[in-house]
């Protein structure tokens, strides 16, 4: 048997082994067993095996059977679970509702759903809202148990309710201290500490006083909208971001912006290099637009990066953004959906080179030309470089008085050059042909 029908073969059996293995997820409260009806109590006590954290095994030290201490990595224990003897009963038990930020869907696509039961406990959420007396069907639900707190900012910004679950690193006291940073005062904080337990206590607090307060470490904070948040839509005016000034031409103006954003063509959960990002305004109105966006921005000017930050937190945009020269540098950063190009600081051939091998399928590139020696370089490489290319020359002006009279002051022409990947040739320039030509 070759390897490829080995591994098949194996996979079937995991396959069946799931199907037979029966697999119990009951959701438990602070309160533990009390919180179980008399089915799900004997469902337990019948368990071959009894899967958890010690702080829910804890609950049933009268448990006879065999138990197995639920920790990371996570895949050892699906290992073991797909392991056992078919017919085996297995109850694992969770926090609340398993399918909420649980192990629920884990351990479903893990042994599929015919294999795995759910039983949820009322969520922590659910019950952090009931104690508030507030209303969540319209909330926001996020998670910062294990993750990043960079991006929130723009996660909730508008958002007029908000669930957070923390941990112990991302405590309310640090959550109201990052949101303080971004100006985002029209929130207040609803706590929710052991809920259902013996020490449940919930309060609500300014983010000022939530800055500087301790909590247990089991809680939930929920945030509310006191007053409305600034709102930018599509085209924010240029002087709306700090800037070098008196220099022009350091801002890519709202029309390029807006007709280059339409250019990129993001979608929710893509990745973004802004290159030569200066003040931000691409990266930042990209980021208002589009929901899950990741955007990665390098910037070569210590002064401009400064500005950058500036509207960061002007904005709410908790995107990173990183000093450097493209293409060092561009390495840390994901492979992209979309790339633009404001600045290349003389080296756009191997900037270009670059980008297009780390494009994923149906990329896009979208570069910022001023000058003819730009647009020619551009479109002769991406065009080398097997990308689709298409032109837009932008000319635009502006209305400006003069006395009582208005006239129109014309804008530096602009050459928007727009290279696609497809699923084939977009790996291709890996061994690009140097003889192409415009």
């Amino acid at each position: 048997m070759d390897k490829q029908g080995a591994k098949e073969q194996q996979r079937s059996k995991e396959q069946q082994r799931s199907m037979d293995t029966q697999i119990w997820v009951i959701g438990l409260g602070d309160d533990g067993r009390r919180g179980l009806s008399e089915q799900h109590i004997a469902r337990i006590q019948a368990a071959h095996l009894l899967v958890g954290g010690e702080r829910q095994l804890a609950f049933f030290p009268e448990f006879t059977g065999r138990t197995l201490l639920w920790k990371s990595p996570l895949a050892e224990v699906v290992a073991t679970l797909a392991e056992l003897e078919p017919e085996t009963q297995v109850v694992v038990l969770a926090s609340g509702d398993p399918l909420f930020y649980g192990i629920g869907s884990y351990l479903i696509q893990s042994f599929g759903a015919t294999a795995v039961t759910i039983c949820p406990h009322l969520s922590s959420v659910q019950l952090a809202f009931a104690r508030a007396g507030v209303a969540w069907q319209d909330a926001r639900l996020l998670s910062l148990h294990g993750r990043s707190l960079a991006g929130l900012a723009q996660k909730i910004n508008g958002a007029s309710k908000v669930a957070l679950l923390t941990d112990a690193v991302h405590t309310p006291a640090t959550i109201a201290s990052y949101l303080l940073a971004y100006g985002m005062e029209e929130y207040v904080a609803f706590v929710a500490e052991n809920l259902a337990g013996p020490e449940e206590r919930t309060g609500w607090y300014t983010l000022t006083e939530l800055a500087t307060a301790e909590f247990s470490p089991l809680n939930v904070v929920l945030l509310r909208q006191t007053t409305p948040p600034p709102r930018y839509p599509l085209g924010i005016l240029d002087a709306e971001f700090a800037q070098r000034k008196p220099d022009r031409g350091l801002i890519t103006k709202r029309e390029v912006r807006v007709l280059s954003l339409a250019e990129l063509q993001l979608n929710p959960g893509d990745v973004l290099w802004d290159i030569g990002a200066c003040t931000g305004s691409i990266s930042i109105e990209a980021i208002l637009q589009t929901p899950g966006l990741q955007v990665f921005a390098i910037e070569k000017n210590a002064e401009d990066l400064i500005h950058l930050r500036e509207n960061q937190v002007k904005f709410r945009t908790d995107f990173v953004a990183v000093q450097g020269r493209a293409p060092q540098g561009l390495d840390a950063f994901p492979d992209p959906d979309a790339v633009f190009i404001g600045g290349s600081g003389g080296e756009l051939v191997e900037l270009l080179e670059h980008c297009a091998s780390r494009l994923r399928p149906k990329g896009r590139i979208v570069v910022n030309a001023a000058t003819i020696e730009t647009l020619s370089e551009a479109y002769a490489t991406m065009k080398r470089l097997s990308l689709v290319v298409s032109l837009q020359w932008v000319q635009t002006a502006r209305s400006k008085p003069i006395l009582n009279l208005t006239r129109f002051e014309g804008m530096n022409p602009v050459t928007l050059i727009t290279g696609r990947a497809d699923e084939i040739s977009q790996r291709a320039v890996e061994a690009p042909n140097k003889g192409a030509d415009v």
